[in-house]
């Protein structure tokens, strides 16, 4: 049965925060539910079977809360909000802005797995995030990182990788220590870029408010009132992952990423993420959130090749 319903859009402003440049998000609605929505007289209307209009109807309130209180919404936003009405998920507001990035753009959650991620950060002092490439875990927690750095909830942020490629000793490179793990640590560097003012960003490194240094560099190390991150974790051995892990000291957070089909571990070595996820999973203060090809926010065909390699 056909039916028809309107959704007053008082208050905002600028629908443009709401409809996308051009209406794109709208239409976005359209081809996904098969409904007509249309924008006349401070209203939204929606047009179509009375099952799709509700999905509809569930999907663009939702944004519509976001957009009154103040996000840009874009593609993936709707795309969420589309989900989360497909499964009943209506109740739960769409994610809020973490943070803004130098020129502007809002950084949240786009996937649900990237909320699941976000939350179990929030509420856990250990978060494993595990997944393939391109699912944004690593980016996420950098922001979460920074984001407690500028609310005063941590002093510090220590951010990690196994440097496989040079043997973790990193010795017989040319240059001093900065030089040699550069290559190792420039994806976190990249992400720290895309957060923080490049004149900010040199200050607290240079002030060791932010560090970043391979796995090797963490033995015998507490790390006090700190965020602290291990990226690439697949290609830390058992023994190197209970060592990481035994370096949170008081008023501590961790974060523990990797993609356990991508291990560059040498033959014979065994990576501990999986181990570590199993072991410590359902002790209190600790999560492990696993996102999949349906979190990826790369070029679709990053998903499709990730489904690909996935099947035997």
């Amino acid at each position: 049965m056909r039916t028809e319903r309107a959704i007053d859009l008082d208050g905002l402003t600028d629908q443009v925060r709401l409809f996308g440049e051009y209406d794109r998000n709208l239409s976005a609605i359209e081809a996904a539910l098969a409904v007509e929505v249309r924008a006349a007289g401070g209203r939204l209307h929606l047009s179509g079977t009375d099952d799709r209009v509700d999905r509809a109807e569930s999907a663009v309130r939702r944004l519509l809360d976001a957009a009154l209180a103040g996000a840009h919404i874009g593609p993936d936003d709707v795309t969420l909000a589309l989900s989360d009405a497909a499964h009943d998920e209506v109740r739960a507001p769409l994610p809020g802005t973490l943070l803004r990035a130098p020129r502007g753009r809002e950084i949240r959650p786009r996937t649900p797995g990237q909320r699941a991620l976000v939350d179990a950060i929030a509420a856990h002092a250990l978060t494993f995030g595990i997944g393939p490439a391109g699912t944004g875990k690593t980016f996420l927690a950098i922001v979460m990182a920074v984001r407690a750095l500028k609310a005063h909830e941590v002093a510090r942020v220590v951010l990690s990788r196994p440097a496989i490629e040079a043997g973790e000793s990193l010795g017989f490179l040319p240059g001093d220590v900065r030089e040699k793990v550069d290559p190792y640590m420039r994806p976190l560097f990249d992400a720290l870029g895309e957060l923080l003012e490049t004149a900010q960003l040199g200050k607290l490194l240079e002030r060791g408010v932010v560090e970043v240094a391979p796995l090797a560099y963490m033995r015998g190390r507490t790390l006090t009132d700190a965020f602290v991150i291990l990226d690439e974790a697949q290609n830390a051995t058992k023994e190197q992952l209970k060592m990481f892990l035994t370096r949170l000291g008081p008023s501590s957070r961790m974060v523990v990423t990797g993609d356990v089909t991508q291990t560059d571990l040498p033959s014979g070595a065994h990576s501990g993420l999986r181990d570590a996820a199993r072991r410590l999973l359902g002790i209190e203060g600790v999560a492990a959130v696993e996102l999949d090809e349906r979190d990826v926010v790369r070029h679709p065909l990053v998903a499709r090749i990730i489904g690909a390699y996935a099947r035997p």
